[in-house]
């Protein structure tokens, strides 16, 4: 029995549609449509967590000795940014470092208080201490508060699975070699994998590299190619 499943909140943190499911079915196997070319498979993704920082304190003159708010939250980040590099500095691989990013940022004044805050996210490594990494932050923080949410830890599953080999094989009958490929982005496989614990990976024509930009697109050519690899692996 194959059964399709469509989540909802496939692109939003709290990935309620994957979540929900992850509580009702227990798969023998599971295949995520995400772009992976259809010459490809993913196996893995990096976690993440998501770090809101706002700090507030007395209007100070701009020409006075006192940094401003915004000053004190731009440390903190360069602190956070200072961590990175140091955790990265011997890894060699894209999938094993921290990628931190600012989702947002604002600075705001109503005359007598001014205020920062800012959105960051950080992309995990593999097995990455994350009460560690959260006591650290928070430390810097000093007076700001903090909060972390929308944790996922990495997942990777095995080139050698049933199912994994069924893509290798389905792939060679096309008349390419498969592509095994570990993500820096997050997908359902980091909420549905860890519970289900079966053979999974993620599919789907489509150059992943260009998501969440304008010149996202697919190639018909490639979506029918991809069509058939499924067919091959399902059937």
């Amino acid at each position: 029995r194959v059964v399709v499943i469509g989540a909802v909140e496939e692109e939003s943190a709290t990935s309620k549609g994957a979540r929900f499911v992850a509580t009702q079915y227990q798969p023998d196997w599971c295949i995520i449509g995400e772009p992976s070319g259809w010459d490809g498979m993913t196996l893995g993704y990096k976690g993440r967590i998501l770090i809101d920082y706002e700090y507030a304190q007395p209007m100070s003159h701009t020409a006075g000795e006192t940094s401003g708010a915004a000053e004190t939250g731009i440390a903190w980040y360069n602190e956070l940014m200072g961590y990175v590099e140091a955790f990265n500095f011997d890894q060699t691989r894209l999938f094993n470092r921290l990628l931190p990013s600012i989702r947002h940022i604002h600075t705001d004044s109503d005359g007598l208080t001014n205020r920062i805050r800012l959105k960051v996210g950080v992309r995990l490594p593999p097995n990455f201490d994350i009460d560690e990494f959260q006591a650290e932050v928070t430390e810097w923080a000093g007076e700001a508060e903090m909060h972390f949410y929308g944790y996922e830890p990495a997942f990777q599953s095995k080139r050698t699975t049933p199912l994994a080999q069924a893509f290798n094989r389905a792939l060679r009958q096309m008349g390419v070699r498969p592509r095994f490929k570990r993500k820096t982005g997050t997908s359902d496989m980091n909420v549905v994998g860890p519970v289900w614990n079966c053979p999974i990976v993620a599919y789907g024509p489509g150059d992943s590299s260009l998501d969440h930009t304008p010149q996202e697109h697919i190639v018909i050519e490639e979506y029918l190619q991809a069509i058939e690899v499924l067919k091959l692996v399902i059937g």
